[in-house]
C-alpha cells in the first residue's frame, strides 16, 4: 500500500524484510516511511492472516503496518528459493528477521552466511531472549515480555490480578530499537565499509549496543 513518505532520506537503501507478527514489521515500517526500498519476503504457502496482525491483507491494521513495502513470495526451504534470496542479498543494504536463532541457521540465512555474500550487509535481528542466552531457542511474544519483565504486575483493575498493557508496548519498542540500531550501523558502515549484526531482544547484546525489549 503506497502512503506519503515522511522523508526520502533512506531512498538509496534496499531492505529485505523477513519479519513476521508485529515487532519486526514495526521496525521495517520506520525504514519504509523514511523512504527505504523495502522488499517484504513472504513465506511460501503462508496465509497472511495467520502470521500477521490485523487479519487479511485488505485489513486496516495490515495495511498500516506494511505500508510502503513491496512484496514477493519465496520458499526459503527450497534451494531455488534460497538462491533467489541470496541474489537479492548481493545488492541489498539491510536484512531484518525475527526468527528463533536456530531457525535462521538451519535455513542458511544467518548473519555469517549472508556476510559471506555481502560483507557490507547490515543484519537486524529481533528475538525474545537474545541470540545466545540460556533461553535463546524459545519463542518470545509481547505478553511474555510483559509478564517476565514485571509490567503486568503494575497494570490492571483494582482488586484483580496482573493484566496486559492495552497495546503491544514490548513489540513496538523492540521494533523502534532495532530500527535505531540499523541506522547506527549504516552510519558506521560509511566509515568502516563493513556491515554488522544489530538488533533487539530481552537479553541481546551487540557491539557497542545493549537493548532490552520483548520482540
Amino acid at each position: 500500500m503506497p502512503f506519503p513518505h515522511a522523508s526520502k532520506a533512506l531512498a538509496h537503501f534496499t531492505v529485505l524484510d523477513l519479519t513476521r507478527i508485529r515487532s519486526g514489521p514495526t521496525c521495517i515500517r520506520q525504514l519504509a516511511d523514511w523512504g527505504a526500498n523495502v522488499i517484504k519476503i513472504d513465506a511460501f504457502g503462508d496465509d497472511a492472516g495467520s502470521e500477521q496482525p490485523g487479519g487479511p491483507r485488505q485489513g486496516s491494521d495490515f495495511q498500516n503496518l506494511h505500508r510502503n513495502k513491496r512484496a514477493m513470495t519465496l520458499n526459503l526451504k527450497d534451494p531455488r528459493g534460497l538462491a533467489v534470496f541470496k541474489r537479492l542479498v548481493e545488492k541489498a543494504d539491510v536484512v531484518v528477521e525475527n526468527f528463533r536463532p536456530d531457525v535462521k541457521a538451519r535455513l542458511g540465512i544467518d548473519y555469517e552466511s549472508l556476510k559471506a555474500i555481502n560483507p557490507g550487509i547490515v543484519y537486524g535481528s529481533i528475538s525474545g531472549f537474545g541470540q545466545d542466552g540460556p533461553y535463546h531457542k524459545r519463542p518470545g511474544f509481547d505478553q511474555i515480555a510483559q509478564g517476565m519483565g514485571g509490567l503486568m504486575s503494575i497494570t490492571g483493575a483494582p482488586g484483580e490480578g496482573p493484566m496486559r498493557v492495552g497495546i503491544t508496548v514490548a513489540d513496538l519498542t523492540a521494533g523502534l530499537f532495532c530500527a535505531t540500531g540499523i541506522l547506527t550501523a549504516l552510519l558506521e558502515r560509511d566509515v568502516s565499509g563493513q556491515g554488522q549484526c544489530t538488533g533487539a531482544g530481552l537479553h541481546a547484546r551487540f557491539p557497542g549496543l545493549t537493548l532490552a525489549d520483548g520482540g
